[in-house]
């Protein structure tokens, strides 16, 4: 099975905020569902079930405060010249959260031999762009300092990803909710 770490968006108004922009935001790019939309803390790829039990068990020893993460800034991977994603960031106290807690689960999953092999990012992925796009710098400033609101995070996910032709669907396989 396909798994990963994941943090759901789930605040009504952060996702209808985020629908608006992908609607408004006019480029010939496939939107993220917003049922989709989630932070990803680490992605783990293909284990067997006996992993993914082990997986969890690793996970369930992780500690954390619940804390909130703004949704803010705009920007795009790999470069703006050659975009293949666009994604919305975080506020710095709620993005180095968000970091500490990708740290705590990389941690968590080392003894079990998964790695990641790049730094963790906060952000959230709202568009994938397959073709060329004309540059869209300039559509970018347009929203650059919008306010997408904030959620509070109160718990992480283990999910598996099923790819087919609609794209991609997300199953739960636990959850690990922070401490109160």
């Amino acid at each position: 099975m396909r798994v990963f770490v994941a943090i759901e968006i789930n605040c009504n108004e952060v996702i209808n905020l985020i629908s608006k922009f992908q609607t408004e935001f006019n480029i010939n790019a496939k939107p993220v569902e917003v049922q989709n939309i989630h932070f990803t803390l680490q992605f783990l790829g293909e284990i067997s079930q006996d992993t993914a039990e082990k997986v969890i068990m690793s996970l369930n020893s992780i500690k954390f405060t619940r804390f909130t993460v703004n949704f803010k800034n705009i920007g795009v991977f790999p470069k703006l010249k050659f975009p293949r994603i666009i994604w919305i960031g975080t506020d710095e106290n709620g993005g180095n959260a968000l970091i500490d807690l990708a740290k705590q689960v990389e941690k968590a999953l080392k003894p079990l031999g998964f790695s990641v092999d790049k730094p963790f990012k906060p952000h959230i992925t709202v568009f994938r762009i397959k073709n060329k796009v004309e540059n869209i710098s300039e559509k970018l400033d347009k929203f650059k300092s919008i306010d997408f609101g904030s959620q509070e995070i109160t718990k992480f996910k283990l999910k598996q990803s099923v790819l087919s032709s609609k794209g991609p669907a997300y199953y739960d396989l636990t959850e690990i909710k922070a401490e109160l």
